[in-house]
């Protein structure tokens, strides 16, 4: 491990602390009174932050990096946003010491010298409790559960959420060791074997033990890493312990670790220095430690000590890891700020299938590549060079090198024991091990020394040492590979002085191999090319480019790989190199099995040999290419060799791989010849010997010959027969002959085939009579023959064979498919379950068919509500698009309707269904109006009476109060209103049209008139006709023309009722029933009539029918007497609210049946009553959209349309 300086930068004041933002992108530093805000890319400051008034002591970052912390000296906390602004700011009684933010939530600890605050956006005030000391550090679990508080009286106090104390940690240093740094480990997970590895005694195998569960054991040889570690797991921990981990430095010079639960982990760690600060890498690995001793120092996360990261000139009081990576942040008590990269270098060592690496610093982990098992060896010190050989293991660390050996000689034994311990400190670039020595190596020189250190030899080379590989040999005597920077290759043995040098290149060389015959060198120089010599004669045989590594296989001679430029190279013999991708570095190659190391992980790639070996067959190398394929290739590349094997009659390699499939017949193989020979009669007999029938059915199938194949058969197994039909059938497929095909298909009782074949060609004839002939429980043979039959537009066969099967659903699709209408609502009335399967595509068939209305009919049937509004929308929007106003009024009308209908229904959308309602009736209204405004702009003739344009233009304006529906012009009304208020004399209000089109935009085409008549009207005198002038019928008042309030009253707010054709105010009066009063009563009320006087006996006239309600008087002479309902229309003056007249059981009774009118809505909404105060004026209601009309009007649109005018219900119809 070395640490690289990134980047440096200066401040004025101490560095307290930092914080990271959890992208890493940002570092927060707490300088003298201001933060600083680091870019950690380059080190450039993004920007100061000024807030505090006193020295800032701490800064923490959320962990959903939104916002961040600040505490100072001047008792305040600051909350900043990540867009660096401040927020919020609460205060102490005393200078703070500490912040943290909960890693789950964006709850704050704040912590002060005499007490801590928790503060959560969600709460208002922040919570404060007492401290029994000055609260040094803080630091949250993982969790967020649990917040632990480090105190200067050496306690450290564990809180949870709500800062309730659960557990207090007593040290034995006590006041005299405050503490002066805490933190969790952020990883669940915490080092095991602690309380093994404490146990040991201090000289017993250097800190270094076994792990006892990973011992080999028979039929347990697959035992993975994972599976390993979960079985200690339950030998150290009970169930219910937590797994924190808490890291206490204090300054009585001590680094310690304990559980959540307050028990100690292991022993108290001397540190020799004051420690100030103390943190975690990100997925807790490692400890990083600074203070006193002007450095930083790595230590495992149990505490060894593993080197300085960074040495500074003044005391270090903040040192971080950023987040997801090995950059550190340092802060001193001189301002400087430094940022570090740590470099970790991968240690390890690989001898045929057993890889050794070294993991978490101290430890050495051991894999068998083959069988994947793994087994750890824990260190207490950190490794610094690994080699490994046979059984034998070793593992430099600072002071010593440590040799193991396996406990036996099985090759799955993964269970290592120390043999020799070398104490003594060793400089080295390189370390091999031997079966009896070590072998160093520091630059130009190699040393040899025992197990005991003693140095037995030494060689020195002409250049540096680049590599060095054990070749093997026997023991004590073995045999060394060295590649030096020159470019010379020497072989070594480690019992003689004397160095062989094997071959001289220009080049330096990087990596080297020799074959397993030692007869070949293969080489990896600086230019990445790949050099393979012979041995003897120092010929280069071939080179490749693009190589980083390369190897031997170990089981064949001729085949080597190497790896470079992401692909794996393969070589056999003088073939050219098959290539197929691969990350990393070529460091094996052992039968099928390619070693390949991509950064820190070893893996084992299983590489199919099929290339090389058919390059061998290519070249009819038969013995060649079965040794490859005895390395590892498919079943077919095994059938291929002995096929091929066999037609190059090298009988001996197809009879090897027989054997290798465990095929030792000799019949067997020599009915293969028979056949392949063209005897097949022989052949089919020698099959049928060695009891593979099969085999000889296949021949005969193979080539047609079914006459011989049933002759073989004769009295076989049925299932043969079938099989053998149902091959003929497929060769008479193949052959392009269908029809007799499907007739030995359906002999061999393969219809679903047979059926296929029929479709696809379209013989109906041949799928009804298959059809008919089906037991109607095959299914699927039956829905087939449906499916062509549809297919082939024969849906009277598909129906019948539906019915036969009784897939209802099926019929009623096919139906809809073939637009069979009638027949489907015939089966939907039987089967009311299909009703959405027949109404929906009717209803949107229609709708595609331009046939709307008819369409929102047959959605409503279908009971599909939302379709049917969504139908009557899009044809209002249409109606609106295309400016057909009168359809459009039609289709609000009919919508609001479809609303009532869904609110009556469904109790759980009546309330905004009604309000719908209530809109679409308004919009209904406003379109019909509109229609006759834009009848008379657009058209050259007017049908209307100015009186009428009048009247309609006034109600339109005073209905677009509040919006402008869509498609409806402000000016065309404004225009209609300016010209017939002129005409009829009303000029104020002419006058007010044309100041208001002023302000809007105007048509080319009414610019002229416009302008014309706002000249015009100046000339007029400024009031208007007080003939025109409307009255309001309740309390008598003359209203304005142009009234703010809209259609209402501005006296006493009674809204007017107005005469659906003519729009004049109608002399109506709306009342309301009293409190108790259902519409029933009411009506029963109305309909008693209190006896009146004779005198106005006879002079109504009353007809009724079921289209209209009309009353007509003959005599309007007599004075009316004294009428209860008159006296309820008297109100308070002067009042704002609109109070309205609400009649009890005597009013109703005395009102007369002919003089109300009764709008009967269906539920839910409540009846509306009016009363006729001019009873010799006729009006009539339509009773279905109840639209109020002059009766003179109704008669005679209902005489030109044959339907109301508004909701186009028909004379003719009955009252539904």
């Amino acid at each position: 491990m070395r640490a690289a300086l990134t980047w440096r930068d200066q401040a004025e004041h101490c560095i307290y602390d930092l914080a990271f933002k959890p992208d890493g992108t940002q570092l927060i530093i707490a300088a003298g009174n201001r933060l600083l805000v680091y870019d950690t890319s380059d080190g450039t400051l993004i920007q100061p932050l000024k807030g505090h008034k006193d020295t800032v002591y701490c800064v923490a970052y959320a962990k959903d990096g939104k916002r961040f912390a600040s505490g100072s000296a001047d008792k305040s906390v600051i909350i900043w946003t990540s867009k660096l602004e401040g927020i919020l700011k609460y205060t102490h009684n005393d200078s703070i010491q500490c912040v943290s933010y909960n890693p789950l939530t964006h709850q704050l600890a704040s912590c002060s010298s005499s007490d801590f605050g928790l503060w959560s956006p969600e709460q208002k005030s922040v919570s404060k409790h007492k401290a029994s000391s000055k609260i040094t550090c803080c630091s949250w679990t993982n969790d967020g559960q649990y917040l632990a508080l480090g105190m200067f009286n050496g306690i450290v106090s564990i809180r949870n959420k709500n800062g309730e104390e659960k557990v207090k940690i007593e040290r034995t240093g006590g006041v005299s060791s405050p503490i002066w740094s805490i933190c969790w480990n952020p990883s669940s997970r915490w080092e095991r074997f602690w309380s093994r590895a404490d146990q040991q005694e201090e000289s017993d195998n250097s800190h270094v033990e076994e792990i006892p569960e990973l011992k080999s054991r028979p039929g347990n040889r697959h035992c993975s890493e994972t599976q390993v570690e979960d079985q200690q797991e339950e030998v150290d921990f009970s169930l219910d312990e937590r797994n924190d981990t808490l890291a206490v430095a204090d300054w009585g010079q001590k680094l310690s670790f304990y559980q959540l639960s307050g028990k100690q982990i292991g022993k108290d760690r001397v540190l020799n220095f004051d420690p100030c600060c103390v943190s975690y890498f990100t997925k807790g690995e490692y400890i990083l430690l600074g203070g006193s001793d002007k450095q930083v120092s790595l230590f495992t996360k149990d505490g060894v000590r593993l080197g300085t990261i960074g040495e500074q000139s003044s005391w270090v009081w903040t040192c971080k890891a950023k987040p997801d990576s090995n950059y550190v942040a340092v802060g001193c008590q001189d301002g400087t700020i430094s940022f570090y990269q740590l470099i970790f270098s991968t240690v390890h060592g690989l001898y045929k299938d057993r890889y050794a690496y070294r993991d978490s610093m101290t430890d050495v982990i051991v894999q068998h590549l083959i069988t994947e098992q793994k087994v750890r060896i824990k260190g207490r010190e950190l490794v610094k060079k690994i080699a490994i050989y046979k059984n034998r293991l070793a593992i430099q660390m600072p002071e010593k090198i440590l040799i193991y050996e396996l406990y036996s000689d099985d090759s799955s034994d993964m269970y290592y024991r120390v043999k020799e311990k070398i104490v003594k400190k060793f400089e080295c670039n390189l370390l091999v091990v031997c079966s009896d020595h070590i072998i160093l190596c520091q630059e130009k020189r190699l040393q040899c020394l025992s197990f005991s250190g003693v140095k037995e030899r030494e060689w020195l080379m002409e250049s540096l040492i680049r590599y060095i590989k054990v070749i093997g040999g026997p023991p004590g005597r073995e045999g060394l590979l060295v590649g030096l920077k020159n470019g010379q290759i020497l072989k070594i043995f480690v019992d003689n002085v004397f160095a062989i040098v094997l071959l001289k290149q220009s080049t330096a060389v990087r990596c080297l191999d020799m074959s397993a015959s030692r007869n070949k060198l293969a080489v990896v120089d600086e230019n990445d090319t790949c050099l393979v010599y012979d041995i003897h004669t120092k010929e280069l045989l071939f080179q490749e480019p693009n190589a980083n590594s390369v190897a031997w296989n170990t089981q064949c001679e001729d085949m080597l790989c190497f790896s470079g430029g992401g692909y794996l190279n393969i070589k056999a013999s003088n073939f050219p190199v098959h290539q197929q991708k691969l990350q990393g570095f070529v460091v094996g190659y052992n039968g099928s099995k390619i070693f390949c190391l991509h950064v820190f992980s070893m893996s084992a790639v299983e590489v199919p040999q099929s290339a090389p070996m058919y390059q061998y067959l290519e070249r009819k190398m038969f013995k060649e290419a079965y040794q490859i394929a005895c390395l590892g290739v498919t079943d077919a590349d095994w059938k291929e060799l002995a096929m091929e094997a066999l037609e190059g009659l090298e009988f001996e390699t197809a009879k090897k791989e027989r054997k290798k499939h465990g095929e030792n017949v000799n019949e067997l193989f020599l009915a293969d010849v028979y056949a392949y020979q063209g005897k097949f009669h022989e052949a089919a007999k020698l099959y049928k010997k060695s009891g593979h029938e099969n085999l000889a059915l296949d021949m005969y199938s193979d080539l047609r010959m079914f006459d011989y194949a049933k002759d073989f058969l004769r009295s076989g197994d049925p299932k043969d027969t079938k099989m053998l039909i149902k091959k003929q059938a497929d060769w008479a497929k193949n052959i392009n002959e269908p029809k007799a095909a499907v007739e030995m298909y359906l002999s061999a009782g393969e219809h679903m085939k047979a059926i296929e074949i029929s479709g696809d060609h379209g013989w109906v004839d041949t799928l009804i009579e298959v059809a008919r002939k089906l037991d109607k429980a095959e299914r699927e043979p039956l829905l087939k023959c449906a499916f062509y039959f549809k297919k082939l537009d024969n849906p009277g066969y598909a129906a019948e064979t539906y019915m036969k099967v009784g897939d209802l659903k099926a019929l009623v699709h096919l139906y809809v498919e073939t637009l069979r209408w009638e027949e489907a609502f015939a089966l939907s009335e039987k089967h009311p379950e299909f009703k959405d399967d027949v109404y929906v595509p009717y209803a949107q068939w229609l709708a595609e068919n331009d046939r709307f209305e008819e369409a929102q009919k047959a959605f409503h049937k279908a009971g599909r509500q939302s379709e049917a509004v969504r139908v009557l929308e899009q044809l209002t929007h249409n109606a609106v698009v295309e400016s057909r106003f009168n359809d459009a009024a039609y289709y609000y009308w009919m919508l609001s309707m479809q609303c009532l209908d869904i609110a009556q229904e469904n109790e759980q959308q009546k309330t905004e269904m009604l309000q719908k309602f209530h809109h679409f009736q308004h919009l209904a209204e406003v379109y019909h109006v509109y229609h006759y405004i834009q009848r008379y702009t657009e058209e050259p003739f007017s049908f209307h009476l100015p009186e009428t344009l009048f009247n309609i233009s006034r109600f339109l304006l005073h209905s677009l109060t509040k919006e402008t529906p869509l498609g409806i012009s402000k000016v065309n009304t404004l225009f209609a209103l300016a010209k017939q208020s002129k005409a009829l004399g009303a000029y104020k209000l002419a006058r007010h049209a044309y100041d208001k089109l002023q302000g809007l935009q105007i048509p080319a085409r009414f610019q002229k008139s416009i302008e014309l008549g706002s000249l015009t009207i100046r000339s007029k005198p400024f009031h208007d006709s007080e003939e025109l002038v409307p009255l309001c019928y309740r309390c008598s008042t003359n209203n304005p023309l142009l009234n703010n309030l809209g259609n209402v009253c501005i006296n006493c707010r009674q809204p007017f009722v107005f005469s659906a054709s003519s729009y004049e105010v109608l002399h109506l009066v709306e009342f309301y029933l009293e409190d108790g009063i259902t519409d029933e009563e009411a009506v029963a009320l109305i309909d008693l009539e209190a006896p009146r006087l004779n005198k106005r006996e006879n002079k109504w006239q009353e007809m009724m029918s079921d289209n209209a309600q009309s009353l007509r008087l003959d005599d309007n002479a007599d004075i009316i007497e004294d009428d209860p309902f008159t006296a309820k229309l008297s109100f308070e003056q002067g009042g704002s609210e609109f109070v309205p007249v609400v009649v009890n059981r005597a009013v109703l009774q005395s009102l007369s049946r002919r003089d109300v009118l009764i709008k009967r809505w269906p539920k839910p909404l409540r009846w509306q009553y009016y009363r006729s105060l001019l009873p010799d004026a006729s009006i009539t209601m339509c009773p279905s959209c109840f639209q109020m009309f002059h009766t003179e009007d109704y008669e005679l649109l209902v005489l030109q349309h044959n339907c109301c005018p508004f909701c186009r219900r028909r004379i003719d119809e009955s009252n539904q």
